[in-house]
């Protein structure tokens, strides 16, 4: 029986399977993928590979809506979300191909003594593995793809298994784009051929998104065979209102942070860090505002908040709800649950011995905490096993920063919600993961920096 299956998020239906690779086909596409490193990467320069890039962005636009329409189906994103997804993959191929001939030339470095002179080149290191998961299904493969094929690395695609829709349309787009054979190969792999395939020589490096759990799992296999591992993890990234002008616009981004792909993103504001001057008001206007938000047809322009990407999902969401009504936690709301169809939650009362305090909620569950001024946020905030991202809101400049540098994250964003873009990394530390991508330091994580000295 395959893993790999089309099931509409909405229904439950079955509509499509994939045969799982066999092992001969696994050896083949890494045999492609090393072919394709040492034949057609060493024979290209830069401007050749970026230009390739760049067909794959126009072709991510050509075939846009069909793209969004897969995902929907597949894991049930909102129709304009879906669509937002492909128009960010645009951008994100567009700027590595724009940015990749100055960001690559060689670095100078200054010698102290001697003549002569010294320099960094960058250059590919081989094959990589990329494992990505459902929830943002061309995105996490356009932000490991995109700067690693124009690098001159090559790459073995596992996508997630309910996933194998849009896997197939990523990899007609390489192929229609012009890449060689071998250059992406997407694979319809089980974990076992996953886990050989890390251990394997012709893989030299590792890129994971999912849990902390795969994480661990992929780094323990790759840290015995000296690979390079790039990790985007989960995260619980914290929402602080410290203070605000407008608590109804703060109200609106908080909801925007929350429900963003129906609540699964790694990096969803998840607990909501409240100042006690505002947390009465912030508790009832977030209340009313999510409530008001219906589960609808992912199918449907106007909705906004979708199923959830499987029955599997919004039952361990259920569980950890009950669990952490168990514990102690008060519901401030709580929809409806049928099947897939998961209504938005508010959770408060959510104190540090109750399990859910330290969890990740990956769909439209919100907790809310009161606290006394901008140390207790910090030290709230930073109480997590994760460290993703993370949202200030404050009308003190100084306090900004201030409160920036004390949290423990890879990223913060000041005053807003989804301001990711194509050229600010991502990434996180903590269980969130290590290494970035995105931004013009993604060509460094699997780039041989090669220092050659050329003497007097």
């Amino acid at each position: 029986m395959t893993e790999y299956k089309v099931t509409e998020a909405a229904t439950g239906t079955v509509v499509a399977e994939y045969p799982t690779a066999t092992d001969a086909q696994i050896e083949a596409a890494l045999e492609a993928a090393n072919s394709a490193y040492y034949g057609w990467s060493r024979k290209t320069s830069v401007a050749e590979r970026a230009a390739l890039i760049a067909k794959v962005a126009q072709l991510h636009e050509e075939r846009r809506e069909e793209l969004a329409k897969i995902i929907v189906r597949e894991m049930g994103k909102p129709l304009e979300q879906a669509l937002g997804e492909v128009d960010f993959c645009v951008e994100i191929y567009n700027y590595f191909a724009d940015i990749a001939e100055k960001q690559l030339q060689d670095e100078e470095l200054p010698l102290n003594s001697g003549s002569g002179r010294a320099f960094l080149r960058y250059q590919p290191i081989g094959a990589l593995l990329g494992i990505m998961p459902w929830n943002f299904p061309y995105y996490q493969v356009a932000r490991f793809a995109g700067p690693n094929l124009v690098l001159g690395n090559t790459i073995v695609l596992k996508h997630a298994p309910q996933c194998p829709e849009s896997a197939e349309a990523i990899q007609k787009i390489f192929t229609d784009a012009g890449f060689p054979e071998g250059a992406y190969v997407n694979v319809y792999a089980t974990h076992e051929q996953v886990e050989k395939a890390i251990g394997d020589p012709r893989i030299q490096g590792v890129s994971l998104t999912g849990s902390d759990r795969a994480g661990a799992a992929v780094a323990e296999i790759a840290g015995r065979n000296l690979k390079k591992v790039v990790l985007e993890l989960g995260g619980s990234d914290p929402f602080i209102l410290l203070s605000t002008d407008d608590l109804d616009a703060t109200v609106e981004a908080a909801i925007g942070a929350r429900l963003d792909n129906s609540g699964q993103a790694c990096n969803a504001a998840k607990r909501f860090i409240v100042d006690e001057k505002y947390y009465d008001e912030f508790v009832e206007k977030f209340t009313s505002a999510i409530s008001a938000i219906e589960v609808g047809d992912p199918a449907k322009e106007e909705t906004v908040l979708g199923p959830l990407s499987s029955q599997a999902a919004a039952d361990r969401l259920e569980e950890q709800v009950e669990r952490a009504i168990a514990h102690g936690a008060e519901v401030k709301a709580r929809g409806e649950r049928k099947g897939t169809w998961f209504s938005s939650a508010v959770l408060t009362n959510v104190t540090p011995d109750n399990p859910a305090h330290h969890e990740e909620f990956f769909g439209p569950v919100a907790a809310i905490y009161k606290v006394k001024g901008e140390d207790e946020a910090i030290e709230l905030a930073n109480d997590t096993p994760f460290g993703l991202g993370s949202y200030v809101f404050t009308t003190d400049e100084e306090q900004q920063l201030r409160v920036a540098d004390a949290i423990e994250a890879g990223m913060v964003f000041i005053n807003g919600v989804g301001l990711e873009a194509a050229e600010i990394p991502f990434g996180g530390i903590k269980r969130s993961g290590y290494g970035r991508e995105l931004g013009p330091h993604a060509f460094e994580e699997f780039a041989n920096k090669k220092m050659i000295r050329i003497n007097g």
